[in-house]
């Protein structure tokens, strides 16, 4: 049987960072971003189908008390619509932290501006992803002493 990878979103208002796992699930590997256009919804179809896509880990960018903002349930709107149009399984993934973890690497690959600001979506789409993979691995080896 052939086993499905997972996408992994990065949302946010004007982009979406996108990242796959690879067949095995242990690996993400960032794939770009998508403009939040009205078409982002087709664009994720295309990517599921063309990646034999089985869940979709999205961020939901929480506040530091863990409660939804505003602007957060507007990003979330795009993954109530994906609901409806695409079948997988989707799980909310805590995103806290992940836009400033991957400026941080950026800075320290001495990145320029324009540079960070090309792949930072797409990269916190990856960080994501990459924290969903290494759960479920943790969840399925067990802790030797």
């Amino acid at each position: 049987m052939e086993k499905t990878r997972i996408l992994g979103l990065d949302l946010g208002e004007k982009k979406i960072g996108v990242a796959i796992s690879d067949e095995f699930r242990t690996i993400a590997r960032g794939l770009g971003t998508i403009e939040v256009d009205g078409r982002e919804h087709e664009k994720i179809k295309e990517i599921v189908s063309k990646y034999n896509v089985g869940k979709i880990v999205y961020g939901v960018p929480l506040r530091n008390d863990g409660s939804i903002s505003s602007r957060a349930e507007k990003m979330l709107s795009i993954i109530t619509r994906l609901k409806g149009i695409v079948k997988a399984e989707f799980i909310p993934w805590d995103e806290r932290m992940t836009t400033i973890e991957a400026e941080n690497i950026l800075l320290m690959a001495d990145l320029s501006r324009k540079k960070r600001k090309m792949v930072r979506d797409k990269l916190a789409a990856q960080i994501i992803l990459q924290s969903y993979l290494d759960s479920l691995y943790l969840k399925n080896s067990s802790i030797e002493e």
